[in-house]
């Protein structure tokens, strides 16, 4: 009888003892700490059930670690992803609290998110933080400008939903595509290397120095003309004049938006750069995003891509169908048809006009 009553106040003092550290911490076991992108300490429950993602990134991320039907706010870029939008048909039901950089939070107290993951424009915003904090709305911010800066926000996005061992799994993938495109681009010769020019989204639009995409093409072994040749190298994107690209005069353009590829080889303006000369200007793939866009999650498929498809002679070893059918059977479970396949890789179609996207 004795030993069972001393059990007794020892369980008792146990439970005292947690009862105090969770109360002087702040905490209770039913949280965890998740440091994020700007290096702030957010506790977060340890069961995250309903998820905001108002950063398109964020979304595919979230989608890709599993955990899509628990996405109930969303940037409405996300509803007009074809591939997306298809295997994850609960999206289009999310709910839209805002637009651009700027906030519904009553729309968003409306879908009652646990978490939510902003970008850096709204992190910057004092009156819109102020908003999420005066109503209590947890926010992890998820931002970067480098490929490791990407993989570590990967991180975070997993240890938030309880997703990371997904999340290294994909980064391990990541890290390997880098490795397999280093040993290529090493194998090209100086003088064999191009003069590459990328187009993003509008086609005077175009990599800055210090965006991860001048990292990747520079990893595929590029000379990237805009990532060189801008004076201001605190710049991710910029946009530069026709003039510019004239004095540039790059061998190969890649472009990223639906008839950029039309825009440029039909301009008189464009007709004597080297590029249009030879008709090497190739349109990205698209699939869950635009491939090698700043926000995609699909840049360890770009930077395979893009080695392949510059310089075929050396990445004989890149079969870019295979490698697309395994990442989104891989990462998203998902059998790529045909049909799709070809689609992806043509980049043609994937994303739903603006007026679509209001579904």
């Amino acid at each position: 009888m004795k030993n069972k009553i001393y059990v007794g106040i020892l369980l008792a003092a146990v439970a005292v003892f947690c009862f105090l550290d969770a109360a002087h911490t702040g905490t209770s076991k039913k949280d965890i700490q998740v440091t994020d992108c700007y290096g702030r300490n957010v506790t977060v429950p340890a069961n995250v059930k309903r998820i905001g993602c108002l950063y398109a990134f964020s979304g595919h991320v979230v989608a890709m670690l599993g955990r899509a039907d628990d996405i109930v706010a969303v940037v409405r870029g996300l509803k007009r992803d074809k591939l997306l939008t298809g295997m994850y048909p609960s999206i289009l039901n999310a709910s839209v609290p805002g637009s651009n950089d700027s906030l519904n939070v009553e729309e968003l107290l409306s879908v009652n998110p646990d978490i939510v993951f902003i970008k850096d424009t709204i992190a910057g915003s004092k009156a819109e933080t102020g908003m999420l904090n005066k109503f209590g709305i947890k926010y992890i911010v998820v931002y970067y400008e480098s490929i490791e800066g990407q993989m570590r926000a990967v991180s975070v996005i997993g240890r938030t939903i309880g997703r990371e061992k997904e999340a290294e799994e994909y980064n391990r993938y990541y890290r390997k595509c880098i490795a397999r495109v280093k040993i290529i681009a090493a194998s090209i010769p100086e003088n064999k290397k191009v003069r590459l020019y990328h187009s993003i989204l509008e086609t005077l639009k175009t990599d800055g120095p210090a965006g991860i995409a001048a990292e990747w093409t520079g990893l595929a072994g590029t000379c990237n003309v805009s990532a060189g040749g801008l004076s201001d190298k605190k710049q991710t994107e910029a946009f530069v004049n026709i003039e510019q690209v004239l004095l540039w005069n790059p061998q190969v353009i890649i472009t990223h938006e639906d008839g950029a590829k039309e825009e440029i080889m039909g301009s008189a303006q464009w007709s004597s750069v080297d590029a249009v000369k030879t008709g090497k200007i190739y349109k990205m793939p698209n699939g869950i995003s635009r491939w090698g866009h700043p926000g995609s999650v699909e840049t360890p498929l770009a930077l395979l891509w893009t080695v392949k498809t510059i310089y075929p002679d050396y990445a004989a070893s890149i079969d870019i169908e295979k490698e697309t059918r395994y990442f989104y059977k891989k990462f998203f479970n998902y059998n790529l048809s045909d049909k799709m396949l070809k689609e992806i890789l043509s980049g043609k179609g994937m994303r739903k006009s603006k007026n679509e996207g209001r579904g």
